[in-house]
């Protein structure tokens, strides 16, 4: 049996999350209700919290299409309870056998077209969910899979951002094999109409029952390779994607904080942290202290197109990213009065949804799944009701860049999922879709919960800043939400920075899902910024 979680309103329309869940609880936090039920009800009926997260996912993909799918990537975090040291799973795609970048060099490119597709690499999300029902399922993956089967079968009702992003997108997918669901009538559907998706729910349950073979070898294979122009072929798919490493950790806030190592850009978080936890004096939140956790920020963000790439080229290690005498360096060149002068990292942009879970033994998931630019490339992989990502546009077509786009590379990733630890086992399961803001959104979170002691709600709801590439050059560029206190925004002003105000609650700005854990109990809260969000609790 599952309750959602209690919310009540702040007064301006967001709501808040407001329940505590005891300590032996199965919980999912995700961007949708009807993916965290889902997992919520699969944990409840004897399935690990893998068995939870890959149930959330496959349901993400049918009510939220525009964000992830099995036509993307896949990270993951996985605490297994008594043991020190998270898995890692790097479950993210590679350039196919004709993705040269010195093709596009060729025909006059400076970079890889965002819509097309050169942007698609192998999706990597099935070979990571085989990869985690292996290694961590309880249940059959035909149950683990069936709430969104059912889902996508049986119909749902679309909600505001669905529909809104619907008619957004329109332009680009409306001539795809696998759009005519999403488009009942032919007309975009309004918030509550039903939409039915038969055949994505034909190729989650050939998942749930063959295996990767119905994917990577089935009708989606095919669409894939058409979709590609023969680019991805069918042996680059017979390659599996999924692989287990070693997570990056850091001690930071008094606690170890884990990510995913390049080609994550995940470091970046756990850098800024450290650094902020040097440079901050008071736990008090003042537009000082706002303004040491934007330049913490920014002093490691701009060197992250030249550190982040696949693997086997990246310049610098995991360990020597996150070296403390490397990052200390910087303490010197942040003023706390004044904005500093570095260089923005290319923008790139997000299509993605965080969601995590813990099982009543203790086993908890960090999990990330995205599409990449809203709902990727456009293209889908023929009717199979899959639409594929564009994560190679996260390549650079620069000759001897260590992420030039070269067959079999993985590109350089936005996605940055957390977990963390102390002693005692897991603590928290930290992330957020957002691009590369995933890292800032993250640093404020962690900042907010371990060195600043809010609750986890209210975590969740101070007002959130974003260091963005509005405008030209290399000063720092700031939005905040609508809601910062005065004082704070003056206080940034005053310090230099170009202060642009955006909306109360920026839906962009998250969802933010988080369960965090202590000795007394465990609690998942969701981000008042996005209506579908939830956290829901097996009782």
């Amino acid at each position: 049996m599952t309750d959602r979680v209690a919310r009540s309103s702040d007064g301006d329309g967001a709501r808040l999350d407001t329940g505590a869940i005891g300590h032996r609880a199965a919980i999912a936090v995700s961007p949708h209700h009807l993916a965290s039920q889902a997992g919520a009800d699969i944990m409840s009926a004897g399935g690990s919290a893998v068995d939870g997260a890959i149930a959330v996912n496959a349901v993400l993909s049918v009510v939220l299409p525009d964000t992830c799918g099995p036509g993307g990537d896949l990270f993951a975090l996985i605490h297994v309870p008594g043991e020190p040291i998270p898995e890692a799973l790097n479950s993210s795609g590679r350039a196919g056998s004709g993705s040269r970048a010195a093709d596009l060099r060729n025909a006059g490119h400076l970079e890889v077209p965002l819509r097309s597709p050169w942007s698609v690499t192998v999706p990597g999300c099935v070979d990571g969910w085989e990869a985690l029902h292996e290694r961590h399922g309880r249940l059959p993956l035909s149950q683990v899979l069936a709430p969104a089967v059912a889902l996508a079968r049986n119909g749902f009702a679309a909600s505001l951002e669905l529909s809104s992003s619907l008619h957004r997108i329109r332009p680009l997918i409306g001539t795809q094999p696998s759009a005519a669901p999403l488009y009942p009538g032919g007309q975009v559907p309004e918030p509550g109409d039903v939409i039915v998706r038969p055949a994505l729910a034909q190729t989650l349950e050939a998942i749930g029952t063959v295996g990767r073979e119905a994917f990577y070898g089935g009708l989606p294979g095919t669409g894939i390779t058409d979709a590609t122009d023969g680019m991805i072929t069918a042996a680059d798919l017979e390659r599996r994607q999924a692989e287990w490493i070693e997570p990056l950790g850091m001690e930071v806030f008094g606690l170890t904080g884990w990510t995913i190592p390049p080609n994550s850009q995940g470091y970046l978080t756990l850098a800024a942290a450290h650094l902020y936890e040097r440079l901050a004096s008071s736990t008090e939140v003042t537009g000082a202290s706002v303004h040491l956790a934007i330049e913490a920020y920014r002093a490691v963000a701009w060197e992250r197109d030249d550190l982040v790439a696949d693997p086997t080229t990246s310049p610098l290690s995991p360990a020597a990213l996150l070296d403390p005498s490397r990052l200390d360096e910087r303490l010197d060149q942040i003023d706390p009065d004044g904005a500093g002068i570095w260089p923005d990292p290319r923008e790139l942009p997000g299509g993605t949804a965080y969601m995590c879970t813990r099982d009543r033994d203790g086993m908890g998931v960090s999990l990330i799944q995205s599409n990449f630019h809203g709902i990727g490339s456009g293209l889908s992989a023929g009717a199979t009701g899959v639409f594929l990502h564009n994560r190679g546009a996260g390549f650079t077509v620069a000759e001897g860049h260590p992420n030039e786009m070269v067959p079999g590379r993985r590109p350089l990733h936005t996605l940055s999922p957390t977990l963390w630890t102390d002693e005692s086992g897991l603590r928290a399961l930290l992330g957020t879709r957002g691009g590369q803001y995933q890292p800032q959104l993250l640093l404020q979170m962690a900042a907010s919960l371990w060195f600043h002691g809010l609750d986890p709600s209210e975590a969740q709801a101070a007002p959130r800043w974003i260091a963005d590439g509005w405008g030209r050059g290399d000063m720092s560029r700031l939005q905040t939400e609508d809601r910062m206190p005065l004082h704070l925004r003056e206080g940034l002003v005053a310090r230099g920075h170009m202060v642009h105000r955006a909306a109360d609650w920026e839906p962009g700005w998250g969802p933010v899902s988080l369960i965090v854990e202590s000795p007394s109990e465990v609690r998942g809260v969701a981000d008042p910024r996005v209506s579908t969000a939830a956290a829901v609790a097996a009782t």
